[in-house]
């Protein structure tokens, strides 16, 4: 597709039903991102996931993908200590997780640990730009690359990734201008995530372009759909209908027993419990008011 100059979908998912509408909608590429910390264990920033969570919610996603390729971040702390871990951790992902290609972020300071994870067998994806695992360090989550000596250094760590190995590279939260410079000079794809329309491709959060996740949405992601109004919604009538015993509907969403059996079993219960199923029953707060007043008397 790159070659062909053909934009790629990317889209992540965190669980089987996610990895399934993805493959269903033809996404190119699928990608188990550590934002599930936010927007699907409830933490307040990415730092907080674990390698056994990613693992976990990558094996999900893998059980629902079938064309599209599988990316899995290698959460903060994953790859930081030394390289003996970095590729540790990226094997576990790719053996235990299901990936097929690990991605992590930052630059040049991670052109070993990227090296190292290559040289195992392992592909990898890259990511500059805004890093979420280290927005503290930035700033807080903010554009990237807005000076000249800032827009350098996101080219020289671009360059350096792909030198290191990378077969394709995240660019989040940068001006257009930049990430089109360095989609010209590097050879590998570029995703963009609020970078422009001149990368490679791009890539959203599910529950940010879904209208799911309720705490914020960043200016680059376009609500593709309103889910969570429709959920809300779905689950009042839900409540309604259970405490109107309006569902389940008696014989639409229920099951029942041979017209036979039914007689005997009604028989049964009256004899063997004088529980008469004929009977209209009664509220439970009514049969231990009833109960309280036989005790007292």
């Amino acid at each position: 597709m790159h070659s062909d100059g053909k934009p790629i979908a990317m889209m992540t998912a965190y669980d089987y039903p996610t990895a399934v509408a993805c493959e269903r909608a033809g996404v190119d590429m699928v990608l188990v991102g550590d934002s599930l910390a936010m927007v699907a264990l409830g933490h307040q920033d990415t730092s907080q996931v674990t390698m056994d969570e990613m693992m976990h919610h990558s094996r999900a996603v893998a059980r629902g993908t079938r064309s599209a390729f599988l990316v899995s971040d290698l959460p903060f702390g994953a790859y930081h200590a030394d390289i003996g871990d970095s590729v540790r951790n990226a094997v576990r992902m790719v053996k235990e997780g299901r990936a097929e290609a690990v991605k992590l972020e930052g630059g040049r300071h991670f052109v070993s640990r990227v090296d190292a994870i290559v040289n195992s067998g392992i592909p990898v994806v890259g990511h500059i730009g805004l890093t979420p695992q280290t927005a503290v360090s930035l700033g807080g989550f903010r554009v990237q690359g807005k000076s000249v000596a800032a827009a350098q250094h996101l080219v020289d760590d671009a360059l350096a990734l792909q030198t290191a190995g990378c077969f394709a590279m995240v660019l989040e939260a940068m001006p257009s201008l930049v990430a089109e410079t360095i989609t010209r000079l590097v050879s590998v794809p570029t995703i963009g995530i609020g970078a422009g329309s001149r990368t490679s491709g791009q890539v959203l959060v599910m529950s940010d372009m879904m209208g799911i996740f309720d705490r914020f949405t960043p200016k680059f992601c376009r609500r593709f759909a309103e889910l969570a109004p429709q959920m809300d919604a779905a689950l009042v009538q839900y409540k309604t209908d259970v405490r109107a015993r309006q569902f389940p509907e008696e014989g639409l969403h229920t099951y029942a027993m041979p017209a036979a059996a039914e007689d005997r079993w009604r028989e049964h219960v009256l004899s063997a419990y004088g529980l008469d199923l004929d009977r209209v029953a009664e509220p439970a707060a009514q049969v231990h008011q009833q109960q309280h007043q036989r005790s007292s008397v």
